[in-house]
């Protein structure tokens, strides 16, 4: 740890998910001599610079200057910064050496780590894997890409602990660069995603691939079945691979059996049953309940703590989190829904009519399959954002169907949720899903998930007090 002592280190990207946070607050407290450079505003950084008061940094904001690419000895970058950046490649003409946080807590970390990816499901997993553990007495550490940086815990974390981590692809492209993966690796599917930043499905599953590609013999790679990609990367590393299944009994795995989950594993059936008390919606959580499940056997937690864990776990922020109900219509949010499979997830986990806003950003992906869906199990979509065009387009020109749903266009959130009340009725759902990022209309997908909640309670409190008002 001391090689960052009196060390000149540029920080490339502060953002506002923690990463940034975290490798300065490291590397501050290991005496490097810190710059951070973003191009955002400190108006716009506020939330992370509040963080950083009174550490020895010095800011360069709202733009990047060539000598914190040139005259330092180590770039620390986000992950955000596409690989085509002229910094990056001044950097590594001035032979400055580029790392990114994750990559230097892998390297440092004095215990196994436990690592999960995937399109979607992610923080889900993530965070119920670590509730299993610690349920089960074990001093468990979570972080990643679910907004926290664990680098300054390092000091803190012993050799009995264990580390849960959620990677994302552009996360894992720095991974690759020092070839490590986890020592228990969960992949929960794949879809296209952020092709907008990685061009080709080849290159985001490349991508992806590398959170198993440096498995050694001792090393778990756990699997879905039900996805046709992650069926064809058996072989793909040295690890033993695992795989959980919600439509295949497998010799030997995780799968579904009368609502039960069972686990065969080393010759010893493990069966966890608790269907009847499960809280999150939709069969892609089931996938994620084993596939965290599994996980937690292979670190020895008991069945009864998983169960607890399980039972106890009603989901995150933005994942098909329910908001009110109002003239018994339910209102939820899944704003994280950022892809056109997280979406497809959410509608299928309602059998009420729906009601969906959809649309946002455009992240170069096919959107038929999605319209697909809306065309056949929604009773109305609202579309938002970049690609709210283009949706309408391929639900109107679906063909063969009998019953299509009405599509409303709306220039704001505010609009849709408005409209969405007016056309919803008693036992519908109004699904926020929107199947795209946020840029463009908000800064990520929780800033549109609070906003949608804000507007919702606004709904909700103007009801009850026409209510009143009638009754008075």
């Amino acid at each position: 740890m001391q090689y960052f002592k009196d060390k000149k280190v540029t920080v490339m990207g502060l953002g506002l998910f923690g990463g940034g946070v975290g490798a300065v607050k490291y590397l501050a407290s290991q005496g490097a001599d810190v710059t951070v450079t973003d191009l955002k505003s400190a108006e716009e950084l506020s939330v992370s610079l509040e963080l950083l008061d009174d550490l020895p940094v010095r800011f360069r904001l709202g733009k990047h200057y060539e000598e914190d690419f040139m005259n330092v000895d180590m770039l620390v970058v986000s992950p955000a910064v596409p690989d085509d950046s002229r910094f990056l490649q001044m950097a590594c003409e001035n032979s400055v050496h580029i790392d990114s946080e994750l990559s230097i807590f892998f390297r440092l970390c004095p215990v196994p780590i436990i690592g999960i990816t995937g399109s979607n499901g992610k923080s889900t997993t993530t965070s119920l894997l670590g509730e299993m553990l610690k349920e089960a007495g074990i001093k468990t550490w979570v972080g990643g890409n679910i907004g926290i940086s664990l680098l300054e815990n390092l000091e803190e974390i012993k050799p009995d602990d264990v580390v849960v981590l959620e990677i994302s692809s552009f996360q894992l492209e720095y991974l690759a660069r020092i070839e490590m993966s986890p020592h228990i690796s969960i992949v929960t599917n794949i879809s296209p995603n952020h092709l907008d930043r990685h061009k080709t499905m080849e290159s985001y599953i490349g991508a992806k691939k590398a959170i198993i590609r440096y498995q050694q013999e001792d090393d778990y790679a756990i699997m879905n079945y039900d996805d046709p990609v992650l069926r064809t990367w058996e072989g793909e590393s040295k690890g033993r691979h695992l795989w959980s299944s919600t439509t295949k009994e497998l010799e030997h795995g995780a799968f579904l059996k009368n609502n039960e989950i069972v686990i065969n594993h080393n010759s010893t059936r493990t069966v966890i049953s608790c269907s009847a008390l499960i809280k999150i919606k939709g069969i892609h959580n089931w996938q994620n309940i084993m596939a965290a499940s599994y996980a937690a056997i292979l670190m020895h937690a008991d069945v009864e703590s998983i169960k607890t864990a399980i039972t106890g776990f009603a989901g995150l922020e933005h994942r098909l989190e329910y908001v009110h109900t109002i003239n018994e219509v339910q209102y939820y949010n899944d704003s994280k829904a950022t892809t056109p499979e997280a979406a497809t997830a959410g509608v299928r986990a309602f059998d009420s009519p729906t009601i969906l806003i959809a649309g946002g950003y455009d992240k170069k992906v096919s959107l038929h399959q999605f319209a697909q869906e809306c065309a056949r199990n929604t009773k109305c979509v609202i579309l938002i954002g970049d690609t709210a065009k283009t949706i309408q387009t391929l639900i109107q020109s679906i063909i063969g169907e009998n019953i299509k749903p009405e599509i409303y266009m709306a220039v704001s959130l505010d609009e849709s949720v408005k409209k969405a009340f007016e056309v919803a009725g008693s036992g519908d759902i109004v699904l926020l899903s929107p199947a795209c990022a946020s840029f463009g209309m908000f800064a990520n997908y929780e800033e549109r998930g609070k906003k949608f909640k804000e507007l919702v309670s606004q709904l909700n409190t103007n009801e009850s007090t026409r209510m009143q008002a009638n009754v008075v």
